[in-house]
């Protein structure tokens, strides 16, 4: 029986990692949370990252 990992990894999303294979990346990484500041960019970009995540998550 495995352990629960208790090390969180925590990525900031942004214009870099608007893409699929990098959300992909990110989770095959390790990533366990993502976040995104929401002092850059429009509600609209923020909106289609969380539907990404989503989708690939």
């Amino acid at each position: 029986m495995t352990s629960p990992r208790r090390t969180k990894i925590l990525a900031t999303l942004g214009p870099a990692t608007d893409s699929t294979e990098m959300l992909e990346k990110l989770i095959a990484a390790g990533a366990n949370v993502v976040r995104m500041n929401f002092s850059h960019g429009t509600a609209d970009d923020h909106i289609q990252r969380a539907l990404r995540v989503r989708a690939v998550a």
